[in-house]
């Protein structure tokens, strides 16, 4: 059984990469399925951000070599990322276990909504104003509060991300989602730090899943520069609602 269970948390892994690199949302994958190990929450959410946290690299990798990171936009709101993931970990290491698993339920349905909202079109990289105040203000702000939310609860945090800066910036969606990257990477290190403080971390359970999670995300991010986010937008929407039906009956019924 321990076998199997560490077979199917690596598929996991690996499943959770590849939707991770694209749209965000990889921690759909992985957090139900280290709770349905059998899990806490806590380590639940400790191990998710180690696995991730490695991952996310292998993504970014492609991302910047194709060159679809928009750099100039990390230095102003990416230190606001570590510290809202890094306050938002405190914050839900002080819940127990079944109310933490109730507010996951709970805000599964919020990702779903910011998923599916209407996108705008897209705008060049080139022509942002990185000294107007929608920048210098909103990307700040905004990257503290989806940093808070990832050290808080976690899965959608990718998306949110990128339909952040597709909103806020117009980027096109393989450039938001790129760009994204490197805060979601900021903030998993922040939360990251904090899940092992407390000791929060199954490292024996995550290297396997690490691993498959980092060749998830070079398959993925090299299937976004290819074919963009609208096959993986349609995935994103299906790892939710069978996230939210899976801990609904876990947590509520």
């Amino acid at each position: 059984m321990e076998l199997l269970e560490i077979s199917l948390l690596t598929l996991a892994g690996f499943i959770a990469g590849f939707i991770d690199s694209i749209a965000g949302g990889g921690a759909l994958i992985l957090v139900p399925a280290l709770l349905f190990a059998g899990y806490s929450p806590q380590l639940a959410l400790g191990t998710e951000k180690y696995v991730s946290t490695v991952g996310t690299l292998a993504a970014l990798y492609n991302f910047a070599k194709d060159k679809r990171v928009v750099w100039s936009l990390v230095g102003v709101g990416v230190v606001f990322a570590v510290v809202g993931a890094f306050i938002g970990a405190q914050v839900i290491l002080l819940f127990d276990t079944n109310t933490i698993g109730k507010i996951i339920t709970f805000l599964v349905p919020l990702g779903l909504a910011v998923t599916l909202l209407p996108k705008k079109q897209k705008r060049d990289s080139d022509q942002i104003d990185l000294k107007s105040k929608k920048i210098l203000f909103g990307a700040p702000a905004l990257c503290f509060v989806i940093g808070f939310y990832d050290g808080f609860f976690g899965p959608g945090t990718g998306s949110m991300l990128v339909l952040g800066f597709h909103l806020l910036l117009r980027l096109g969606l393989v450039e938001a989602s790129a760009t994204s990257k490197v805060f979601n990477l900021a903030s998993n290190v922040g939360a990251l730090i904090a899940f092992v403080w407390t000791g929060n971390i199954l490292y024996l359970v995550g290297i396997p899943m690490l691993l498959a999670n980092i060749a998830g995300n070079y398959v993925g991010s090299k299937v976004a520069l290819r074919g963009g986010a609208k096959v993986v937008r349609g995935a994103l929407v299906g790892s939710l609602v069978i996230l939210f039906g899976s801990l609904l009956f876990k947590y509520v019924f």
